[in-house]
């Protein structure tokens, strides 16, 4: 990498306010190594070089004119493509919306928009958030920074290889049952999913109503926190929207990083990867987990064994509710107002273009959890399996409120395996899914998580998970800032160093 490509947001953000950098000399360094690697990485859908050169330009005018301005700008950043974006081509990873560029900015990119950031592109996703590798993709195959023939993760893989790979300083991703922080442990980086409600979802191409949240993938925990406090906030265009004020993240990042964890109670989830329930577990990812945990017991904490019995039923609960809502929410999808209209020749009649449509436009994941959900919410079943996956969110929430009695936080691996081979579970939704079998509780209880890097395995990434009580995102950042630290000087360096040192994609 450069070493404005190698640099850490926050630091870009010193370099660019001191005017040791400007914002175009940033934007260019990053644009280049996109046109020099994104061919073999396959991180965006769509990059606009002189759209990006024309913002920088402009924030450095601004700069240059005494114009106040903020930390963030002139930072570029790169948005996950389900958030929709003004003049900007926005698929959602999917053909039935080639081409679409929509007539208004989602609030968490118009907030962005002016915090001055420099959108470089839209990243490559599962096609509306349906996956776990990136493979489900319209348009291309994402691939893993660290190994080029490994996914990146997913939903948010497209995102989380931009800036494992040094194509963008950090990214927004979204979150519905763990699509930022499994890709982020699967490839060495931070991601957080924020507390349902507390970032805007207005604008976000809806997957699944009452789980979808957008939050930062990022190089460092206090990138993620800064990027965080940008996109968060009460938003009356959301329903769905927390009114309360956003805790102060930062600061929250700053104080862990200082190391002292002193009077923190730590709950080791018995049920995600503790005594007994290891099957499905990499050996090397429980053994990373195991160290972290002490790694926390020597900063100061009290770690005790905390069961949740719930949690063994996420899965399954997750793959009713979500399907279930992505069933109604994709019913906008039709060929009629917006997007891609099949056999509108004069000889067929509506519904016949929209099941033609609606055929050729969707994938085999997006069908096949559509006819799950579908199936699920039909007359005589609807009780029998939505009804009761939503009794177990409300039992998993019961855990979590539980829990919080005698714990500050829970802790366990974010992710029960590290990257897998391009191709090898396509085959497999089963196995797909259970990607996400850490990630599920929290999303399904609407509660703050954050993966952090916890270490290698097999030369590969693996992330460590804390999860918080609601609004109480901040004691997610200070415990993973003071890990981060921790680690950090253990290794005598930043983790993605070790893979910046490396050749391009090569093997572990």
């Amino acid at each position: 990498m450069s070493d404005l490509t190698s640099t850490d947001a926050a630091e870009l953000g010193r370099l660019l306010t001191a005017g040791e950098v400007t914002a175009v000399e940033v934007t260019r360094a990053y644009l280049d190594r996109i046109a020099a690697e994104d061919d073999a990485l396959g991180a965006y859908l769509h990059v606009d070089g002189e759209a990006a050169l024309r913002t920088a330009e402009q924030v450095d005018a601004a700069r240059a004119g005494g114009t106040a301005t903020g930390p963030l700008a002139g930072i570029p950043l790169a948005l996950k493509d389900v958030v929709v974006t003004e003049g900007v081509p926005t698929t959602s990873g999917s053909k039935i919306l080639e081409g679409w560029r929509p007539p208004y900015d989602a609030t968490l990119a118009a907030r962005l928009k002016n915090a001055g950031t420099v959108l470089l592109g839209k990243t490559n996703m599962d096609e509306f958030a349906m996956g776990s590798s990136t493979e489900n993709s319209a348009y291309r195959v994402t691939r893993n920074p660290w190994d080029h023939d490994r996914i990146p993760g997913g939903s948010s893989g497209g995102s989380s290889a931009a800036v494992a790979g040094g194509l963008a300083p950090w990214a927004i991703g979204t979150d519905t049952g763990g699509s930022i922080r499994q890709p982020a442990a699967v490839t060495g980086l931070v991601g957080h999913k924020p507390t349902y409600g507390s970032v805007s979802r207005y604008g976000l191409i809806a997957f699944s109503s009452s789980l979808d949240q957008a939050g930062p993938m990022t190089r460092t925990v206090l990138d993620a926190a800064l990027l965080h406090e940008a996109i968060a906030g009460h938003d009356p265009l959301d329903s769905t929207s927390i009114d309360s004020p956003v805790p102060v993240l930062a600061e929250a990042a700053r104080r862990g990083a200082e190391g002292d964890l002193a009077g923190l109670r730590v709950g080791v989830v018995t049920e995600l990867g503790g005594d007994g329930h290891t099957d499905g577990y990499d050996e090397g990812v429980l053994a990373r987990f195991a160290e972290t945990v002490a790694l926390l017991e020597s900063l100061g904490a009290e770690v005790r064994p905390v069961s949740c019995p719930a949690f063994d039923l996420a899965l399954p609960a997750y793959y009713l509710i979500a399907p279930s809502e992505a069933s109604s929410n994709l019913a906008r999808f039709d060929g009629v107002r917006y997007g891609l209209r099949v056999g509108d020749d004069g000889d067929r009649d509506l519904d016949e273009v929209m099941a033609l449509t609606r055929e050729q436009g969707f994938g085999p994941e997006v069908k096949r959890r559509i006819i799950l959900g579908t199936y699920a919410l039909s007359s005589g079943y609807y009780d029998a399996y939505y009804g009761q996956a939503q009794k177990v969110r409300t039992l998993i929430t019961r855990d979590f409120t539980r829990a919080w009695d005698d714990v500050d936080v829970l802790v366990s691996p974010t992710s029960p395996t590290v990257a897998w081979e391009v191709g090898a579970r396509v085959d497999d939704p089963i196995a797909m899914y259970a990607a996400d079998l850490c990630t599920l509780p929290a999303s399904l209880a609407g509660v703050p998580a954050i993966s952090v890097p916890c270490g290698l395995s097999e030369g590969l990434p693996v992330g460590f998970q804390i999860m918080a009580p609601a609004l109480a995102d901040d004691r997610c950042y200070k415990v993973a800032a003071a890990l981060e630290a921790a680690q950090d000087a253990a290794r005598g360096s930043r983790f993605l160093d070790q893979l910046a040192a490396r050749p391009a994609g090569s093997a572990a």
